[in-house]
């Protein structure tokens, strides 16, 4: 639940007196033109920017206070300057990458010492997974799993991005310029997979320039002459999404904090650390 909540830059307020209610598994259209502080709300709900008035709630964990635990249960697809897939790279490379990062903070030391055949089962077992929930055929690709991300089209890069996102099975999913350069039929292929996303039980934000007719739409009005982009909040308040790769684990709480609608009151942002050896695992990647 999200109750009057706004956010404010040195450029002036990029939302302000926001307020919905949103359910595990719902669809929620993040509707605007470009400008209307469309991506900042949607970095906010998902734990990587501090909100600067006004409460919410995410999975029954309060927006600012827990920032870090709320990182923990949502994750983003592509969103540009935040986390933007590399081009350099194959799809199999980003897919094994985040395995990686996802194996080193999934919380279980024991996962560490299991033996190489097992480890590498339970990757293959978790990219599968996840290819398959965002509806991406590595077969159909003009390379297969070696095509690189700047030769994907952009509903494949979509997808892809999404496969990354779902393999920590998150509770709660950003995805940035839904419609963005999509042609009349890609856009349907989008919506049909977020539906599908939202239908398994995983909420759902997208943000857009058009919803559709069967999402829960919430339009943002920005202040004239403020960018749709993260800086228009100082760059000290763009959180670290390092956490973003932890998989939700059970966080405690009651059963019924399973929807986003018990509203705690904002406070101050509890300290956000990055996860200690995130150098170590991209080191094993090449990508330290």
């Amino acid at each position: 639940m999200v109750e009057g909540l706004g956010l404010k830059g040195p450029r002036g307020w990029a939302f302000r007196d926001v307020s919905f209610r949103a359910g595990a598994g719902s669809l929620v259209a993040l509707e605007g033109p470009s400008g209307t502080g469309r991506t900042c709300l949607l970095l906010a709900l998902t734990g990587r920017m501090k909100t600067a008035e006004g409460s919410a709630a995410v999975g029954g964990l309060p927006l600012p206070r827990r920032m870090s635990a709320v990182r923990r249960i949502a994750a983003l697809g592509q969103v540009p300057g935040v986390s933007e897939l590399d081009p350099s790279l194959t799809v199999a490379e980003h897919l094994r990458e985040r395995a990686l990062l996802q194996r080193r903070f999934d919380g279980s030391v024991r996962a560490l010492f299991r033996r190489p055949g097992t480890r590498a089962a339970e990757t293959r077992s978790l990219i599968d997974e996840a290819l398959k929930a965002a509806g991406l055929d590595l077969a159909a690709l003009p390379k297969g799993e070696r095509t690189s991300v700047r030769d994907l089209e952009r509903l494949e890069a979509l997808r892809l991005s999404l496969a990354l996102a779902l393999m920590g099975r998150p509770r709660l999913v950003g995805v940035d310029d839904t419609d963005l350069k999509l042609s009349d039929a890609d856009r349907a292929e989008a919506w049909a997979l977020l539906r599908a996303v939202a239908a398994s039980g995983t909420t759902v934000l997208a943000v857009c320039a058009e919803a559709p007719a069967d999402a829960r739409r919430i339009t943002t009005v920005g202040t004239p002459g403020t960018p749709d982009t993260p800086d228009t909040a100082d760059s000290s308040d763009i959180t670290d999404t390092t956490d973003a790769v932890a998989p939700a684990g059970d966080t405690g709480d009651d059963a019924e904090d399973d929807t986003a609608d018990a509203v705690a009151p904002a406070a101050d942002t509890e300290d956000d650390t990055i996860e200690e050896g995130a150098d170590d695992a991209l080191a094993e990647t090449g990508r330290s």
